[in-house]
């Protein structure tokens, strides 16, 4: 299990049954009981979920919600995936099929936004900032669950600069297109190790990157452009 302060990514063994279910649950409850706020189940080895599985689901789906959080599940397989549909549980969680996703579109080197906004960023102060980013993205034709998870994908951006720029120096930009919407996060510190694939894996770095990486459709890592430190960039594409 890999955990962020808000966020944590569950791998799911084996079928999803009654027999595994209260393991789960327990992993589930406690996470919930330390204060996360996004919780994604990975299924990628789940084939089969059985009607104790389905219903602890969608209790978790209720028990997050009644917190203002969010449960999602990814790499579901196809099978899988029927079921859920049939149960209606797609209807009330997000709900990603094993494969899905991709590149996204390149963004045409001549478009302007529809508007841009930047603001400093006091690292002593990240949830001044969060709020604002929130507000930002409810502008766009996002989902409630969607603006959720820019906020958080924002966050661990935000948090990784604050923690290794001393606080200072960090600016945030966001930009709304037709598609999409950009995030832009610069430093003037050591920011973020561009190595992914080396991250260890109890590394902090490593799982933010991750993580963004599951609430967004795409991250990238470079050095500043003009100057020392790095610019993070999260794209969310709208429906």
């Amino acid at each position: 299990m890999r955990r962020s302060t808000n966020i944590a990514l569950v791998p799911v063994f084996g079928d999803l049954s009654v027999r595994t279910v209260p393991a789960l649950r327990e992993a589930l409850e406690a996470l919930i009981a330390r204060g996360s706020q996004r919780i994604v189940l990975n299924m990628a080895d789940v084939s089969f979920v059985d009607s104790s599985g389905m219903a602890l689901i969608f209790g978790m789906v209720r028990r997050m919600k009644e917190r203002d959080g969010l449960l999602s599940l990814v790499n579901v397989n196809p099978d899988v995936l029927r079921a859920m549909r049939r149960a209606r549980l797609v209807d009330l969680v997000p709900v990603s099929a094993l494969g899905a996703g991709g590149d996204v579109p390149a963004l045409d080197p001549s478009a302007l936004p529809l508007w841009r906004t930047s603001l400093p960023v006091n690292g002593d102060d990240l949830q001044t900032a969060r709020e604002r980013i929130t507000e930002l993205a409810q502008r766009m034709p996002f989902s409630h669950d969607e603006v959720f998870d820019i906020t958080l994908a924002v966050g661990e951006a935000l948090g990784n600069a604050a923690d290794h720029t001393c606080g200072v120096g960090i600016l945030a930009t966001v930009s709304a297109y037709p598609d999409r919407i950009v995030v832009e996060v610069t430093d003037c510190g050591d920011g973020f190790d561009g190595c992914v694939a080396q991250v260890a894996p109890d590394s902090e770095r490593g799982r933010g990157i991750m993580l963004m990486r599951l609430l967004v459709d795409s991250v990238s890592i470079e050095p500043r452009p003009g100057g020392a430190g790095t610019l993070v960039r999260l794209v969310k594409l709208s429906s």
